[in-house]
């Protein structure tokens, strides 16, 4: 590939901010589209072309692409609203069209491992996402991990909220579902080789770490791996995607609009269907990371230990508590005994 122009979207999320470092590491000549600029990560902002624009508007998505060769699509909708699938394929379709009519060489999608059938409603509209962008014209990798392990990603988030918060916790039934984790570092990994994929590949890869674990599982791997006590966790089955987003947002600190569409893609079993990763795009150097491992490389700058303390001194206080008013009411009924 001799232009060595990559456009990449989202880059103010979290994947996208992690991305574009890395490609200008490996000498692409990096733009972005950003509605809002001034949100772009000061650390390389000044390195990159910024395009102001909105992914919405066809005339600025054509802007963008005019002369990139490869062009990252890191859009889906993150929140609750009713029409979020509606957008996430006005997007993919404004997209695939003004790539093709642009001439681009390669389009990278990533999107969430799944099963076959019946999907949640956010996870169906990744799906269909990544089917608009394989059927554009343009050569297109479309990218699927489960679980992102890494500092700052909502779905590690709400791993390790839950783990660290929660010594006895009764949860969902999907925390006994399977999943293929992949750490954040290896996403990059592999979003990067995808660039390079000869033209003549069109179709979904799948990339993860080379275990399988339950959700539960990694709750016990993670209190393991940052030395805590592994939590003691019972599922029920009646608690459905939008009532187990609520919980999730009522025990973290994970919004419930968030968690909501994270819950929807843990509902089914997340693992690997392929695993031809290695063959099309290489693996990290040294292999693929493995869970303790990317825990602690996620968790060097936290302490996991703190939530537990502050959750064990608010039960002191509230025992506390709750004796000062038995011995008020003891007190009370003496008196009374004694007129």
């Amino acid at each position: 590939m001799t232009d060595r122009t990559a456009l990449v979207t989202g880059a103010s999320g979290y994947i996208g901010g992690r991305l574009v470092p890395a490609l200008l590491e490996e000498g692409w000549t990096v733009r972005v589209l950003a509605r809002r600029p001034e949100r772009l990560d000061p650390a390389w902002r000044a390195r990159v072309e910024v395009v102001p624009g909105d992914a919405t508007r066809p005339e600025d998505v054509a802007n963008a692409l005019d002369g990139a060769a490869v062009a990252y699509y890191l859009l889906h909708s993150m929140d609750s609203h009713g029409d979020f699938r509606r957008r996430d394929r006005a997007l993919a379709e404004t997209f695939a069209a003004a790539a093709r009519a642009a001439g681009t060489d390669r389009i990278v999608y990533l999107s969430g491992l799944h099963p076959s059938g019946e999907l949640s409603e956010h996870m169906a509209s990744r799906v269909e996402v990544g089917e608009i962008l394989l059927a554009s014209g343009v050569p297109t990798a479309v990218l699927q991990a489960g679980v992102v392990l890494g500092q700052g990603s909502a779905s590690f988030d709400m791993l390790r909220h839950l783990s660290e918060r929660l010594p006895v916790a009764v949860g969902p039934k999907w925390l006994r579902n399977r999943i293929q984790p992949i750490a954040v570092d290896d996403v990059i990994h592999y979003l990067v080789r995808a660039a390079e994929l000869p033209r003549d590949v069109n179709r979904s890869i799948d990339v993860g770490m080379d275990e399988v674990l339950t959700y539960v599982e990694m709750m016990h791997r993670y209190a393991s791996a940052t030395g805590l006590q592994p939590p003691v966790v019972v599922t029920l089955p009646v608690l459905t995607p939008r009532l187990a987003s609520l919980w999730v947002g009522l025990v973290t600190p994970v919004d419930s609009s968030i968690a909501r569409p994270l819950v929807g893609s843990l509902i089914h079993d997340a693992v690997k269907r392929d695993d031809d990763a290695a063959d099309l795009l290489g693996d990290p150097p040294g292999g693929p990371t493995g869970f303790d491992e990317a825990v602690r490389k996620a968790t060097s700058e936290v302490d996991p230990a703190r939530p537990r303390r502050t959750y064990a001194r608010l039960g002191v206080i509230l025992a506390v508590l709750a004796l000062v008013v038995l011995g008020v009411r003891a007190v009370a009924r003496l008196m009374e005994g004694g007129r």
